[in-house]
């Protein structure tokens, strides 16, 4: 494991401030100068605050060690974080429509620069957050900022959205122009079917860890390619690997000659468990179960045993 704790709560409290800041501004800005879209778009930025305090809390139970309890540790905390971020998201992409729909039927209003100057500043921000979160969450191993990431991504798309609908309103307003105004709640729409989506899919990947499935096929032909780097390893028997927070737990069986002592199969078993680990930093634990083999038997490996070669 690479996860590092404390640095990574550092990135989230990052995360934290720069959102409360953002959800001040865009609020202020938008009550100041009457913009649906900024107002609507800071509601949506407090309810990044809300998942960014999830993420801290998550973060920090899933660096608990194992207990009594909990013999497997606390790493699925982050996917709970996880699932919490995406219902946010989804309501917010809720609110935003509607606000949106409410927007492109009420009355026309001129725009202010300070309004556009206040989402372009918003998205700008967001994308620099954005790029920090994103590597902290590659550096870190963590699956809460990874999500915290997506987050803040559904947010630039969202400022960018609100920025063009302002600019094009502002410019109508200008130059008065019709339809214009129709700007600003046609962009709200399409953008909040994009943070929905981003939303779904970031749910539907937690529920999935949560459900305790497998790691993609990929994953699972390259833990099988360690296996069979020792010669010893006649077959596999039974590959298992699934995601328990920011870790990856293996479970196997394989074959090895019956010739072999207690003692030559717990070396083997060892030095299959210290590369895994070495090779691939996220896998955490490795429970090998090891069976004879005899030259006169003829197993193949079960279809049960991931392998991309297979048709």
């Amino acid at each position: 494991m690479t996860y590092e704790g404390p640095k990574a709560l550092l990135t989230a409290w990052v995360s934290l401030v720069s959102n409360l800041l953002l959800t001040l501004i865009k609020i202020i800005f938008g009550l100041i100068f009457h913009s649906t879209a900024l107002v609507a778009d800071g509601v949506h930025n407090g309810g990044d605050v809300i998942a960014s305090i999830a993420t801290i809390g998550s973060m920090k139970l899933s660096n608990h060690p194992a207990d009594r309890e909990h013999p497997y540790g606390h790493g699925k905390a982050e996917d709970i974080s996880t699932a919490f971020i995406s219902i946010v998201l989804i309501v917010a992409a809720l609110f935003l429509t509607y606000e949106a729909v409410k927007a492109l039927f009420g009355p026309i209003s001129s725009v202010s620069i300070w309004a556009f100057a206040a989402a372009l500043f918003s998205a700008l921000a967001k994308w620099m957050l954005y790029i920090y979160t994103k590597k902290g969450a590659d550096r870190y191993h963590s699956k809460s900022l990874h999500a915290t990431a997506a987050d803040h991504l559904a947010d630039i798309y969202a400022s960018i959205a609100a920025a063009l609908g302002l600019g094009i309103g502002w410019i109508g307003t200008v130059f008065d122009l019709p339809y214009t105004h129709y700007g600003d709640p046609v962009a709200g729409i399409v953008v909040s079917i994009l943070i929905l989506r981003i939303a779904i899919v970031m749910i539907i990947q937690a529920t999935n860890v949560l459900m305790e499935s497998s790691v993609d096929e990929k994953a699972q032909e390259k833990y099988r390619q360690v296996f069979l780097s020792f010669p010893e390893v006649k077959v596999i028997d039974i590959l298992r690997a699934r995601e328990h927070g920011n870790a990856v737990l293996i479970d196997a069986q394989i074959r090895i000659p019956g010739s072999y002592t207690i003692q030559e199969g717990d070396d083997l078993t060892e030095a299959i468990r210290s590369k895994m680990i070495r090779t691939y930093p996220d896998v955490e634990e490795v429970l090998i179960h090891i069976n004879p083999w005899y030259k006169d038997q003829i197993l193949v490996e079960p279809d049960s045993v991931p392998h991309l070669g297979k048709k």
